[in-house]
């Protein structure tokens, strides 16, 4: 009898973790689509990744309390502005404020690119991010994870070398 329950408690066991091991996603490597999310903006609009699909993609993730987040914002405002119309889209994703201080510090800083708001920094979960911010991800226009880097940008110059990547 005993036997029996033993067995029976390895098989129940080990098709816990194959099921677990199924239905946690992997982390996106290098090359891989980006995995899509939905996230509402400062202003409570559903924002998606798929909406921007066939357009080459910048994700930055921050917050209004990172000093090396808060000085590299600059430099990635001028590149939205610089090559937005030739279709670029920044999407800002915010980890830890509220929509109206994420809102309040786009409006000081003269930011036009959307913020997205992430508290439970479900898409950092999504991509397997580590918890140091500011990280940024550059997708290519096939929807393809193609670069990050973590820390700030020092220049537009930096920024628009990783661009060249995509």
């Amino acid at each position: 009898m005993k036997a029996k329950f033993l067995t029976t408690l390895a098989i129940v066991t080990s098709m816990a973790l194959i099921t677990a091991s199924c239905s946690t996603p992997s982390c996106p490597e290098i090359g891989s689509k980006a995995p899509n999310f939905t996230l509402k903006n400062v202003d409570g609009e559903s924002v998606s990744l798929s909406d921007f699909e066939g357009r080459p993609i910048i994700i930055n993730f921050w917050s209004t309390r990172c000093v090396p987040c808060v000085a590299e914002m600059p430099h990635i405002q001028a590149v939205h502005d610089k090559l937005s119309s030739q279709g670029l889209v920044v999407l800002s994703i915010n980890i830890s404020d509220s929509a109206a201080a994420a809102k309040d510090f786009a409006t000081e800083y003269g930011l036009t690119f959307p913020i997205l708001l992430d508290p439970q920094m479900t898409v950092s979960q999504k991509y397997c991010l580590p918890q140091a911010i500011p990280i940024t991800l550059f997708i290519n226009t096939e929807g393809a994870f193609k670069a990050g880097k973590a820390g700030a940008f020092q220049s537009i110059e930096e920024i628009e070398d990783m661009l060249e990547s995509l």
